[in-house]
């Protein structure tokens, strides 16, 4: 239900969260700095130059280049609005003890009401869809209930559009009077935070969004390998490097010589 995703304590899982949140952050400043590094490097070669007719690691970084400056918007907009999806347990953490606590404060001390005594359900509902409109009403809290009011039917609100489904504005009605207490939109940085998590997966757009999605995602892989073959690269050089300045003459050292391996 919609009280017990938001609400209800996730605190054992947070570090996982956090983590994941501190690697989205990595992946977003080593795009910043790659588009940094690639727009010095394009000074010299027209954008998309793949120079295949020199040695392989150029070829690779060229290659390397393109996919990382093709992809760098949509990297940028999955890695950030990753980051974001992984803070949802503290920012869900800080309007719960934040406005809700204040919204919820004048009644926490009061008595649950009895059955007999509760207004209809049925009447919520429709004070609370006029309460929200455009909305549609998803689901109901009795008084009592883990949300935290002892006298409130709390109904949740979402809104109808795709845009706006994944919006919740909870409402407050008196379950002794059927009265309206009041309609509380979530703060701006859960709203930016819903939105962002359709945009995160590929769901906006439904299937064709998500095979661009799953397209791009084998672009991304594309820069993690060439990547690493770079990576790899360098540190074959170095060590090349290295073992010329100890006087190795690589074409003719046999490998026990390189290895400092006795020869059987």
């Amino acid at each position: 239900s919609a009280p017990c995703k938001y609400f209800c304590p996730a605190f054992p899982y947070l570090p996982g969260r956090l983590f994941l949140g501190l690697m989205g952050g990595v992946f977003v400043a080593s795009l910043i700095s790659g588009a940094v590094l690639y727009g010095r490097f394009m000074k010299r070669l027209p954008f998309g130059s793949v120079r295949r007719d020199r040695a392989s690691r150029l070829t690779w970084l060229d290659l390397h280049n393109l996919l990382g400056a093709a992809t760098l918007v949509w990297a940028t907009v999955v890695g950030f609005t990753g980051l974001v999806n992984e803070l949802q347990t503290p920012l869900f953490g800080l309007w719960r003890v934040t406005d809700v606590r204040q919204i919820l404060r004048p009644y926490a001390n009061l008595p649950v009401p009895s059955q007999n005594h509760l207004s209809s359900v049925q009447a919520a509902f429709d004070t609370a869809a006029k309460a929200a409109p455009g909305n549609e009403v998803t689901g109901l809290s009795f008084p009592g209930a883990s949300f935290g009011s002892p006298v409130h039917y709390v109904l949740w609100t979402r809104g109808a559009t795709p845009l706006r489904a994944r919006l919740f504005t909870p409402v407050l009605v008196d379950a002794r009077t059927g009265e309206l207490t009041g309609a509380y939109p979530m703060p701006w940085y859960l709203r930016f935070l819903e939105i962002s998590r359709p945009l995160h997966f590929g769901d906006y757009g439904g299937m064709p969004l998500r095979i661009l999605w799953a397209l791009l995602d084998i672009v991304a892989i594309g820069v993690l390998v060439s990547g690493l073959v770079l990576w790899a690269g360098k540190r074959k050089i170095a060590t090349d490097a290295r073992l010329r300045a100890l006087g190795y003459d690589l074409d003719d050292a046999p490998v026990s010589a390189l290895t400092g391996e006795s020869a059987r």
